[in-house]
């Protein structure tokens, strides 16, 4: 998480909070060391941030600080609620969390949207303790155009060792497939992520032939979606 989003979590969990917040409480739920919870600590009470407390004893945020509220209609606020409540389908945990803490953030300054209800089937957890490929990972190979090494298996080709240029990931409702140049069959090609066994990111990029690569697929392919063979 960029540091400008976990001070802004920082503040969320502190404004929700009954009690003093420890250090390690924080750096627990941030996923992130307690030296970095000190110096952000320290870093927002340098912009002002009224944020009381110490180290050992816990922190506060002084009664009276809020944010500029989120101006949202009727209709925007139900579409963010259902589209966020999708996430909980795709089988990505990482957007998963991402998607409660947003949730949570337009909870604080407008009223739940409860009685809209999403029903939560649709594609497996990406659990790594059940063997699945991160699709975090995954995302962040498209995002920093680096190459990806798969182990893949698909019933016309069987299990095959691939190095690909992802380019996007697309969530059907109930799987996610990734987008790629496969250097294995020199063509674009679509899979499907429950059939990856593995998926290690390489130390090899292709930031400047990215996007032209991504342009080519969106005319080649558009939203016609064919699985790799």
């Amino acid at each position: 998480m960029p540091r400008t989003g976990r001070l802004f979590e920082i503040i969320q969990i502190l404004r929700s909070a009954a009690a003093p917040v420890r250090a390690e409480d924080l750096a627990e739920k941030l996923e992130v060391s307690k030296r970095t919870i000190y110096r952000d600590i320290s870093a927002l009470q340098a912009m002002r941030t009224p944020v009381e407390g110490e180290a050992g004893i816990g922190y506060i945020l002084r009664k009276g600080y809020d944010l500029p509220p989120l101006n949202f209609d009727e209709e925007e606020l139900e579409a963010l609620h259902v589209g966020l409540a999708m996430l909980m389908r795709t089988g990505d945990g990482a957007l998963q969390k991402a998607a409660e803490r947003v949730s949570h953030k337009i909870c604080c300054v407008h009223d739940s949207a409860d009685w809209l209800q999403v029903a939560p089937w649709g594609a497996p957890l990406d659990d790594p303790d059940q063997g699945c490929v991160s699709k975090a990972l995954l995302r962040q190979a498209v995002r920093d155009s680096r190459k990806l090494r798969i182990t893949y298996a698909s019933p016309e080709s069987g299990e095959t060792c691939r190095t690909l240029r992802p380019l996007a990931l697309i969530y059907h409702i109930e799987c996610t497939m990734l987008a790629a140049w496969c250097e294995l069959r020199g063509g674009f090609r679509h899979f499907r992520t429950d059939r990856m066994f593995a998926a290690e990111m390489l130390e090899g990029g292709f930031v400047p032939e990215a996007g032209a690569l991504r342009k080519l697929w969106m005319e080649q392919e558009g939203w016609d979606f064919a699985f790799a063979p």
